[in-house]
């Protein structure tokens, strides 16, 4: 067969160069070593590099951290030094007042202690009016009524007494909040809270159970005579009355609770109004009008 006849012929030139002298059969494959520096990436024999025995010659060489110019410059480090101490001032400043802020409203919310017996006034100038917490929405009934605070008044004109239609001044107050991406913490809370110093501070007969009594009374008054001053009623407020709407808020559609809405009143005596009810400018027109009065 022509394979044993390849493979004999391979034997007999193999049996040739070793008898006669030697001579390698395979020469491009023992050679290959000296071909070597003709292939790419291969490192001549006399740029080799000898490798030391020692084990510390194989540590790589410490060189300095080279610092990128991408980054250096940002920041405060980038900003003189003047520019550098206000704007740690700054930073300092605000951390601080973060950190008090944090501390009045936790000693705020936080049961009575030694430190709000002894500091409680200035906790409370520092949170009130604007800081102020309402922590109705996690309480065990939070609220489901709507209350509305109306008001109207006896005034006097030429044409003799005549009384105003109920205004409803939660109403007025929702007005001038809906739309106004910041509005007053006073002017959200102004109302509400004084009707709620009124109501606990008297009972169902609207009669004072306490010594603040009559401070919630005037109180209410002057919010009444400061909203109705804001209007011309073509005469003299003499007399001011006030009443509460409240009505529950109705079950969602997916309910099936059964809730009446029609509102239940509660409505306040007639109050004279006086001078120390009027708002501050009126006050001082109506003491210097007495007092011209007296002195004819």
């Amino acid at each position: 067969m022509v394979i044993d006849g390849e493979r004999g012929g391979m034997d007999s030139d193999h049996d040739r160069s070793s008898a006669g002298g030697g001579k390698d059969a395979w020469p491009q494959v023992l050679n290959r070593s000296a071909e070597a520096p003709d292939t790419p990436g291969a490192i001549p024999a006399d740029q080799a590099v000898t490798t030391p025995s020692s084990p510390t010659a194989l540590s790589p060489t410490p060189s300095s951290p080279v610092p990128d110019p991408s980054v250096t410059g940002r920041g405060i480090a980038g900003l003189s030094t003047p520019y550098q101490v206000v704007a740690a001032l700054a930073l300092s400043l605000i951390g601080l007042l973060a950190c008090t802020q944090v501390a009045m409203v936790f000693l705020h919310v936080a049961p009575s202690n030694t430190l709000t017996k002894e500091h409680g006034k200035t906790i409370d100038r520092w949170i009130y009016p604007e800081f102020e917490q309402n922590w109705k929405l996690f309480a065990p009934n939070p609220l489901q009524q709507n209350v509305a605070v109306h008001v109207r008044a006896e005034v006097v004109d030429a044409d003799g007494r005549r009384t105003t239609p109920w205004m409803n001044l939660t109403h007025e107050d929702a007005k001038g909040i809906r739309g106004n991406l910041f509005p007053s913490h006073v002017d959200q809370n102004e109302l509400r809270r004084g009707w709620d110093f009124y109501v606990n501070s008297h009972d169902s007969e609207n009669r004072p159970n306490g010594l603040r009594g009559d401070l919630s009374e005037r109180y209410v008054r002057r919010i009444a005579m400061l909203r109705l001053s804001e209007r011309d009623y073509g005469g003299t407020i003499e007399r001011i009355q006030l009443r509460s709407a409240t009505s529950s808020i109705a079950p969602p559609p997916w309910s099936t609770e059964k809730i009446s809405t029609r509102p239940v009143y509660r409505v306040l005596p007639w109050w004279t109004v006086t001078p120390d009810d009027l708002p501050e400018h009126a006050a001082e027109q109506s003491r210097d009008a007495a007092r011209a009065e007296a002195d004819r």
